[in-house]
């Protein structure tokens, strides 16, 4: 796969942030500015394309609009979608759009723009992650300007918060070629200046359907070390960003910073490739993962209270398609699974991790503590922060992996059916595709969810990736800041965030 990645220049980097800094240190002036940073995790070859497979997600969440969104009790309500109606089975959905809604370039958004959008999800050349979610869509037809009729390949009930997806986003009829680039939607902000590397610039869009952006715009930076992130925070560099539990005391005494928290789905893993010895068989994937203490490592890893302790089930806590599953720590039935597989004196191997993301180094080593006992001895390997997606992420035999929360129907397609373009660890199984299919085709919730705890339960008997907990989310952010939201990053309303005098 070739991204056309370009590398990151260091020193570049190193004297675009000089500069950086010493604009910061300016005055401020009467404009609203919010800034914020990325971690430049595809090494600089972050594309404006919402499907695209390195996507720059923050800004793209500023540019374009979805159908569908989701409130901050997690309820679907409309954004370009006025209503969506299935037909009798759910083989059929008619989406209405909102009259009046504008691109950047001053277009009107219709029905067109909904059915390329859509339709181009399945192009192959993209080698979108989203087909293996949304590929049952067949086609969008053009009822009049403000009425698309969706046409599945297969019946689907839970069709609309598929839509709610942060890369399922409207962009104009005929504009793939461009969009990468070119960053027209109808979002609350428009593109100024793009640059992965340096700053990227986005202003107000004074014509958003709902009213102009408080702010006059908004500047992501590229950071890609986690505690250079939060550095810059704490020096007033930046105004907003994610923090990790054992970051807190940095603020402690900070007047100035408003710490926000609430639970979510997203983790931390390890993913051990499947396709890959000793992988290859499922008794060593298991023993690898029955030898955590999960209890102890969420603790360790966030403290009291910041995390819930799963099972190697992607599914959030407070979703209804969770399975319940049990799996405490047992050394010996790792040794015993370890022996069985022709591993009597224990496995090795290396773990790549990075300091993308604050936390995941120490994952790695308690990790590696963890399971000694059980005769694992694992090599930390160290990998550059920039382009950790793109360099080792799904080319090393394991690595440290990352995740937000995502609704069960889409974090199991997306991430475990054989094929998908972000199933991280190959794994490939006849059955579970069958457990997906199920439930997607059935229109009764109980037999649609025991499908998908069947599937949730095959994965941790036989899957390649450990997730020991999912945790909680946490912001800091500058006390001048009004309208943060506890929700994740891409479901905030960012044209209501506005920015006082400090």
């Amino acid at each position: 796969m070739n991204f056309a990645r370009r590398k990151l220049n260091i020193g570049r980097m190193a004297g675009a942030l000089a500069l950086l800094t010493a604009a910061w240190s300016q005055p401020a002036l009467a404009d609203k500015v919010l800034r914020m940073a990325h971690d430049l995790s595809m090494g600089g070859s972050e594309s404006l394309d919402p499907l695209s497979p390195v996507r720059f997600w923050e800004v793209n969440d500023l540019l374009y609009s979805r159908l569908i969104r989701l409130t901050e009790a997690g309820e679907m309500e409309p954004e370009l979608a006025l209503s969506w109606e299935p037909n009798a089975d759910a083989t059929e959905w008619t989406i209405r759009l909102r009259d009046g809604v504008k691109f950047h370039d001053g277009s009107a958004v219709d029905a067109e723009d909904v059915k390329f959008s859509l339709e181009r999800i399945n192009d192959p050349a993209l080698e979108s992650p989203v087909t293996s979610v949304l590929g049952m869509i067949q086609s969008v037809e053009v009822i009049d300007p403000l009425t698309a009729r969706v046409v599945l390949s297969t019946k689907h009930a839970g069709l609309p918060i598929l839509l709610t997806d942060y890369r399922v986003r409207i962009i104009p009829s005929g504009s793939g070629d461009t969009i990468a680039s070119s960053g027209i939607g109808s979002g609350p902000f428009k593109l100024d200046e793009y640059d992965p590397e340096g700053t990227t610039r986005l202003v107000a869009n004074p014509d958003y359907w709902e009213g102009a952006p408080k702010l006059d715009s908004i500047e992501y930076v590229a950071i890609p070390d986690a505690d250079a992130r939060i550095q810059a925070l704490l020096g007033g560099q930046l105004d907003f960003s994610r923090i990790a539990p054992e970051q807190e005391p940095l603020f402690a005494g900070r007047s100035d910073f408003v710490l926000s928290e609430f639970p979510a789905g997203g983790w931390f893993g390890l993913v051990f490739r499947t396709d890959t010895e000793p992988f290859t068989d499922p008794r060593v994937r298991k023993a690898v993962r029955v030898a955590v203490n999960r209890e102890e490592m969420a603790k360790l890893m966030t403290g009291e209270g910041h995390a819930t302790v799963t099972c190697d089930n992607p599914v959030k806590a407070n979703d209804p398609y969770r399975a319940d599953i049990v799996c405490p720590q047992d050394i010996d039935l790792a040794r015993k699974l370890l022996a069985e597989a022709g591993y009597p004196d224990g496995i090795s191997f290396d773990l790549h991790t990075s300091n993308l993301e604050t936390g995941m180094v120490r994952f790695a080593e308690v990790y590696q503590q963890q399971v000694a006992p059980a005769g694992i001895k694992v090599n930390i390997v160290m990998a550059p922060s920039d382009g950790y997606w793109d360099d080792v992420w799904m080319k090393e035999t394991v690595v440290v992996t990352s995740w937000d929360e995502r609704p069960a129907d889409q974090i199991l397609n997306e991430a475990y059916r054989s094929g998908s373009s972000w199933n991280e660890s190959y794994f490939s199984n006849p059955e579970f595709d069958a457990l997906l299919d199920k439930a997607r085709a059935s229109l009764d919730f109980a037999e649609a969810r025991q499908a998908m705890v069947d599937a949730q339960v095959m994965l941790f008997e036989a899957g390649g990736t450990l997730i020991p907990y999912q945790q909680n989310i946490q912001f800091a952010y500058k006390k001048s800041l009004d309208g943060i939201r506890p929700v994740i990053e891409d479901q905030m309303r960012w044209h209501l965030v506005d920015k006082t005098e400090e």
